[in-house]
Order: C-alpha cells, then structure tokens, then sequence
C-alpha cells in the first residue's frame, strides 16, 4: 500500500527532526557532519526551503524549514534524505545492511512569534543540553556557531527569521530554558503536534487532520 501523502502546506514553519534507526549514530566524525552539510546546501539549491536553524547531533538532526509551497517541504527532505543515505552508505562500505533512518522524518508547524523563538532556542542549544560542549555556541554543527564561522555557502542558505533575532542571541540561547516551555516543546515532538498558542494550535490541528494529536495519551519521555 502506498504511503499516505504527508500534508505541508507552504507559508507554515516545520521543525524537522530524524534519527538513525535503533539510535545508531548518523555522525562518526568531523567529516560525517560536513558531508551532510553539504547535502543540505545542494538540497537548497535543488529544492528550495527556507532554512533559519539546525542542529546535528551524533544521532539525530534537527532542521526549521520554511517552505513556501505546498509539496516544497517533502521534495527537500525527500531528496537531502535519499542522498545522505546513498553517500553515507557508499562512504563507509555499508551498502545491503540495513536503513539508516528510524524513518520518514517528523514535522510540526510552528508558530511564527515568540513560539518560534522558544523551538529556536531549543535547537540551537540541543548540543549544550546534551553536555557536548561547554557552551551553545561551541557547537560546531549547529546554525549558532555556523551563522557566524561557517564556509560561506552554508551562512548563505540561512534565511533570515519571521520574527527580529533578540541581541545577544547567543547569550539568550545559553539560559536555562523554561521547564514548561521545555515540556512543551518535547510534548510536539513525541506527539506530532503543532506547537503554539492554544487557539492557533487548535486550528491549526484541524486544518492539517492533526487534531488526534492534542488528545491526552501520557506524558512524552525521552530527550531530543
């Protein structure tokens, strides 16, 4: 049976995520990263979406993207996906193993205010979070340290955001994050949701045949 057609409409933000199948990591090495950033810069130029943040971590990644067609989303994502696997996979001689990915990647809508702003911040400090480095901005393959001391091609593809940068963005990112901000944002993760205030996550739901996804079923576990 084919897979049913994943709803993006354009105009929206999505916070994109994947991870390696059974956890297994997607970056051994410096070299891994920069390859994939190298795939996200010809998915760009391929499939154009707006790019305003991204984290890669060793087992996972996670992107904001701002499509402006509907059907632009999963052409990106599609594509970047299928490549990255191909040349991982040709890299390493581990063709006829198995998948990479757990899967298809997840999306949720955004919305574009101070709700941005928290899943910004939320990437951009997902390496600090998980005590990789010392401070967000020292992650090198995240849009926070890469915004200002990336190759010129990947400072190129980051858009500028649908809400004004807060001065001393960096400093912003490196606070303590809301706890309920934070259970917030991993609660749209774990369920699928859209992320936002109450009555534009409602409509929001409703319009993308995601309603089932604000019912209650537990509380999300696991860090992302």
């Amino acid at each position: 049976m084919p897979r049913k057609a994943r709803v993006a409409p354009g105009g929206l933000i999505y916070h994109v995520l994947n991870r390696g199948v059974g956890r297994r990591e997607l970056f051994h090495k410096a070299a891994d990263y920069d390859a994939f950033l190298k795939v996200v810069v010809e998915a760009h130029q391929r499939h154009p979406v707006r790019l305003l943040a991204f984290c890669l971590m060793p087992n996972h990644w996670h992107l904001l993207l701002w499509p402006r067609e509907e059907g632009d989303l999963s052409r990106h994502l599609h594509w970047l996906t299928v490549t990255h696997v191909q040349r991982y996979h040709a890299h390493h001689h581990t063709s006829g193993t198995g998948h990479l990915y757990q899967g298809r990647f997840k999306a949720f809508p955004i919305q574009e205010d101070a709700h941005f702003l928290t899943v910004g911040r939320y990437v951009e400090c997902n390496a600090w979070r998980a005590g990789l480095v010392d401070s967000p901005g020292d992650w090198r393959w995240g849009s926070l340290w890469q915004r200002h001391n990336g190759r010129a091609e990947v400072r190129e593809i980051l858009s500028p955001w649908p809400v004004p940068m807060p001065r001393g963005w960096t400093r912003v990112v490196g606070r303590p994050q809301d706890e309920e901000k934070l259970v917030a944002v991993r609660r749209s993760v774990s369920r699928g949701s859209p992320y936002g205030d109450e009555s534009w996550r409602n409509e929001t739901a409703e319009a993308l045949g995601l309603a089932f996804t604000l019912r209650d079923r537990g509380r999300p576990g696991g860090n992302l």
